[in-house]
């Protein structure tokens, strides 16, 4: 249990962690690369190291140097591990290495924790089984674990059903330079999150393989090839810092964060424009630097493509003046927790005022003199974590339950949160 201690105002420049999603994504393509490539700023984190565990028994070797990671390529050839891969709740791993693992030769299981049992993963197996991959939910669910017989995959074209993850067509995207022909992918319906999508695409292209996609995201060419080792920089944590960015916003103090840059592959930095619009003023001379004022305001605004941080702005709604409504984020039922109803619900707790719709949070914020303290139930999930440490810095009395789960993205949470008292 960890007790947070308000503070008057904060004024510190600090570094966040490496992008935990361009982390993930670059151990994928350096491991299926031509090559060893050296990874500088990776992440190290929880996620991370299931990744690089499963990679490990997928036959690709990745030593850590600190902050620097060595991964030998291994062209596209994967080998069938001794044993099941356990992924925990790492939803980005186990789609990614499941449609990796599809590349092999052999019976593959990927199971996770019991959350990750609830987390869908049909649409990939669907999209998959069009490229001729054998794959089977071992519960009939629809969700992890999952048997797959692999023997590469065929290309050609194939149909990812409507889903609520971007995740599923990345996982697609990073294999298909090595389907057996030209790979061809459609979209059906709305696709979440297009950011990531994009995220994928530009590390595949910095690593020698372009994709063809329409301006809608919702078609895809993917030529046969084979991705190039290289030594790749991986910018800071947009999601990570995006707590240090409402810490200033709520306290009416200055936050710099000196790694995530002003045009970054992260689509969370979107946050930072509504926070903008909430009333803070934004610089970017030494990385982004976000000051607080006086009084926040309430605001309108999708987060359809940045569902991470809605929970971070959430936060920060709570302490402004006037309604905020955040909409379109049904998709964050299915992250490490349901984040929507655990925002509800732990906002409530500090007497917050707002309604949970299907797909949207509307929160009456009044400033944060009417809120008191609670305990936070985290739910074994490092953002809500996170949320609430930013919401104790002005609501005396917050008590976080579990605060150890933030190792899953920012390891040292705690220690860097410190440095802005």
């Amino acid at each position: 249990m960890k007790e947070i201690t308000p503070v008057s105002k904060v004024n510190v420049t600090i570094e966040v962690p490496g992008s935990k999603s361009i982390t993930q994504r670059a151990l994928i393509v350096a491991a299926l690369a031509d090559g060893d490539s050296t990874l500088l700023g990776p992440l190290a984190s929880d996620d991370t190291a299931f990744t690089a565990m499963a990679l490990r028994a997928m036959g690709i070797e990745v030593e850590s140097l600190g902050n620097q990671w060595r991964v030998k390529g291994g062209r596209g050839r994967i080998k069938t591990p001794a044993k099941e891969i356990y992924l925990g709740n790492n939803g980005t791993a186990t789609r990614f290495l499941t449609s990796v693992a599809s590349l092999g030769n052999g019976v593959f299981t990927i199971t996770g924790e019991k959350r990750m049992e609830e987390r869908p993963i049909a649409p990939l197996m669907s999209a998959l089984a069009g490229w001729g991959v054998d794959i089977k939910s071992m519960k009939g669910t629809g969700c992890p674990p999952l048997e797959i017989r692999a023997n590469g995959i065929d290309g050609g074209k194939t149909l990812l059903p409507e889903g609520k993850s971007s995740q599923y067509l990345s996982s697609l995207l990073l294999v298909a330079p090595y389907a057996r022909q030209k790979a061809e992918l459609e979209v059906a319906g709305t696709l979440p999150s297009k950011p990531y999508v994009t995220m994928t695409m530009a590390v595949m292209d910095s690593f020698g393989i372009k994709v063809k996609a329409n301006d809608s995201l919702n078609r895809f060419e993917i030529d046969q090839g084979c991705y190039q080792s290289r030594d790749y920089s991986i910018e800071g944590d947009a999601s990570g810092a995006s707590y240090f960015f409402v810490a200033a916003a709520i306290t009416g103090g200055t936050v710099t964060v000196t790694n995530v840059p002003r045009e970054s592959l992260q689509g969370d930095t979107a946050l930072v424009g509504m926070l903008e619009k909430m009333g803070c003023r934004i610089d970017y001379d030494k990385g982004i630097t976000v000051t607080g004022p006086r009084e926040l305001k309430g605001i309108e605004v999708d987060m359809g493509d940045c569902p991470d941080v809605a929970p971070t702005l959430a936060v920060a709604a709570a302490m402004a003046r006037g309604r905020t409504v955040i909409r379109n984020v049904a998709h964050l039922r299915i992250k490490e927790c349901d984040r929507l109803h655990a925002m509800a619900t732990e906002l409530s707790k500090l007497g917050v005022r707002l309604e949970e719709g299907p797909d949207e949070l509307m929160i009456d914020g009044a400033g944060p003199e009417g809120l008191h303290g609670a305990e936070i139930d985290t739910y074994n999930d490092h953002r809500i974590a996170m949320c609430f440490g930013v919401a104790g810095l002005v609501v005396p009395g917050i008590r976080i339950q579990n605060e150890g789960c933030v190792a899953k993205s920012f390891p040292d949470f705690w220690e860097r949160f410190a440095k802005i008292r």
